[in-house]
């Protein structure tokens, strides 16, 4: 079963549209966020972390690929490595394990590696607009 629906959001309402994502997720899931540089892909995942009541400080893993809270969430950018070097480094097992996989900068080449692989995910492309954010939701883009 999948779901599609936009979301217009600003800053103060971004902890529930996180709640209600996760929510939509079930008790994990693997997420890809796109939308341009400074569309706010890290501000989503600190929102969401805020309703994992993680309280890390959280940073986009530019450079680290991976940064893991709790091991509950996995916030991965695979904006520096793209799909080959996520492949390369081993992360793709990583979706295995139990928890919220949050992906900045999944784009169609990484959805093709996660349908090899055979691994549901969702998506939100976000546009910016002015001091809000278009959110397109797709829940279970693939199963």
């Amino acid at each position: 079963m999948s779901k599609s629906y936009e979301k217009v959001c600003d800053l103060a309402h971004l902890d529930a549209f996180a709640e209600e994502i996760k929510r939509e997720l079930g008790h994990s899931g693997v997420l890809l966020l796109r939308g341009n540089l400074a569309s706010g892909k890290t501000a989503f995942v600190k929102a969401f972390a805020k309703v994992l009541d993680i309280k890390e400080s959280i940073s986009s893993p530019t450079f680290s690929i991976l940064h893991e809270y709790e091991g509950k969430l996995f916030h991965y950018d695979i904006y520096q490595c793209g799909t080959d070097g996520f492949l390369k480094s081993g992360l793709i097992e990583k979706l295995d394990v139990d928890g919220y996989h949050l992906i900045e900068w999944g784009e169609s080449e990484f959805e093709k590696l996660l349908h090899h692989f055979g691994i549901a995910y969702s998506t939100i492309d976000i546009e910016t607009m002015d001091l809000k954010r278009k959110y397109k939701v797709h829940i279970n883009a693939y199963a």
